[in-house]
C-alpha cells in the first residue's frame, strides 16, 4: 500500500505545483480554448488556456516510476512486480496515446481558432488503431502466473468463464471499451472541474478494487486465509492500483486549478487520456460490465447525446435544450457550480454502488 500512497502523493504535488507553469506556458503560446458561439454562457471563458491534460499525464507517469522505487524497498516475502510490467505498459500507453489523439485535436483547434479540430472520422480511426495495438499486447503477450493483461472472458466483477469469446473477439471488445470510455469522458468535459472530479472518483474506485484484488490474489497462495474460491485471477493487481493511485493524485492536484472558475482546461488531451486509462482499468481488473455502473455519469451524459441525435433525426424534435446533458441544465438556468456538484454526486453514487456490488460478490464467494 505504501507504494500506492507514495505514487499518489508524488503525482498530487507534481500536478498541483506544475499546473501554474502550464498555465503560463500555454498562455504565452496563445493556446486558448475556442468557445462555441452557440453557448453564450461560456463567452467569459475565452482566453483560458487548454491542453492542461499534459500536466496530469506527465505527473502520473513520473509518479508511477516513483512508486516502483518504493516497491524495491519491500521485503522479498511480498509478491510485487520487480520492474515495470506489461500491465503498466498497456495502462500508461493507453493514457499517453489516447491523450496524444486529444492533443492533435486541441492543437488543430488552437491553430484554426475554432472548436472543430480533428474531424470525427480521424478521431475514430486513431482510437481504433490505439485500441487494437494495446488490445493485441494485452491479449497476446506471454502470460505471467497464467494471466494476460486482458481476458477472453466477458467480465462483470470477475471473469464469467462461460462467456468466453476468444482472442479475436476480445480484441474487438477491447477496442470498443476504449472508444466508449474515451468519448464518454470527452463528452463530460464541458464544465469547469466536471470531468476532473468525476474521473477522480472513478479512478479512485478502481484503485480500491485493484488493491483488494492484490490482497486476495490467486498468485499469492501464501496469503492469510487463501482459498481458490474467492481469489482474483488478474495480472499485476498492485501495478494497476499503483497507476490508478498516481492518476487520482494527479487529478486532485489539477482540480485545484480546474475548478470553477477554471484557470486552465484539460482539453481533449486530458479527457481522452482519462477515458483511455479508465477503459484500461476496467479491462485489466476484469470488471468491464461493472464499468457501466462505476462510470454512471459518463454513461448518462453519453446516452443524452445519443437520445438527442436519434430524436432529432427521426422526429425533427429535440428532447433536451442542448446536449450533452449538462448544457441542457445550463440553458434551464442552473448555475455551473450547481450542475457540477450535483453531477459529482451522481458520479459518486455510481462508484459507491459499483464498489458495493464488487464487495458483495466477494462476500458471496467467501460465505
Amino acid at each position: 500500500m505504501r507504494s500506492v500512497i507514495v505514487a499518489a502523493c508524488v503525482a498530487f504535488v507534481l500536478s498541483l505545483f506544475g499546473t501554474p507553469f502550464a498555465i503560463r506556458g500555454f498562455t504565452k503560446l496563445k493556446a486558448a480554448q475556442p468557445i462555441r458561439d452557440i453557448n453564450v454562457s461560456h463567452s467569459g471563458k475565452r482566453g483560458t488556456p487548454t491542453m492542461g491534460g499534459v500536466v496530469f499525464i506527465v505527473a502520473t507517469v513520473v509518479a508511477y516510476f516513483a512508486g516502483h522505487l518504493v516497491l524495491k524497498t519491500l521485503p522479498d516475502t511480498q509478491i510485487v512486480p520487480p520492474r515495470p510490467t506489461v500491465t503498466g505498459l498497456v495502462l500508461l500507453g493507453l493514457m499517453v496515446f489516447c491523450g496524444g489523439i486529444g492533443f492533435i485535436d486541441d492543437f488543430l483547434k488552437v491553430r484554426k481558432r475554432n472548436s472543430l479540430g480533428l474531424n470525427k472520422r480521424g478521431k475514430l480511426i486513431l482510437q481504433v488503431i490505439v485500441g487494437a495495438v494495446f488490445g493485441i499486447v494485452a491479449l497476446y503477450f506471454p502470460a505471467t502466473n497464467g494471466q494476460t493483461v486482458a481476458s477472453t472472458d466477458i467480465s462483470f466483477v470477475r471473469d464469467i468463464h462461460w462467456l468466453n469469446i476468444g482472442k479475436v473477439a476480445a480484441v474487438v471488445l477491447f477496442v470498443a471499451v476504449i472508444m466508449s470510455t474515451t468519448n464518454g469522458v470527452n463528452l463530460t468535459d464541458g464544465l469547469d472541474g466536471l470531468a476532473t472530479g468525476a474521473s477522480v472518483m472513478v479512478i479512485g474506485g478502481y484503485m480500491l478494487i485493484a488493491f483488494w484484488q492484490y490482497r486476495h490474489w490467486c498468485a499469492d497462495t501464501h496469503a492469510p486465509g487463501f482459498t481458490a474460491q474467492y481469489c482474483y485471477q488478474v495480472r499485476d493487481p498492485l501495478e494497476i492500483g499503483l497507476i490508478a493511485g498516481a492518476a487520482a493524485g494527479a487529478l486532485l492536484g489539477f482540480l485545484w486549478w480546474n475548478a470553477s472558475p477554471a484557470r486552465i482546461f484539460m482539453g481533449d488531451t486530458g479527457s481522452m487520456a482519462l477515458g483511455g486509462l479508465i477503459g484500461g482499468l476496467a479491462i485489466s481488473t476484469r470488471t468491464e460490465l461493472l464499468l457501466l455502473v462505476m462510470g454512471l455519469l459518463f454513461v448518462i451524459i453519453t446516452m443524452s447525446l445519443i437520445i438527442q441525435i436519434i430524436s432529432f433525426r427521426t422526429t425533427g424534435k429535440r428532447v433536451f435544450r442542448m446536449s450533452p446533458l449538462h448544457h441542457h441544465f445550463e440553458l434551464a438556468g442552473w448555475s455551473e457550480v450547481n450542475i457540477v456538484i450535483r453531477f459529482w454526486i451522481i458520479a459518486g453514487i455510481g462508484v459507491t454502488v459499483a464498489l458495493g456490488l464488487f464487495y458483495g460478490d466477494f462476500l458471496r464467494n467467501v460465505y
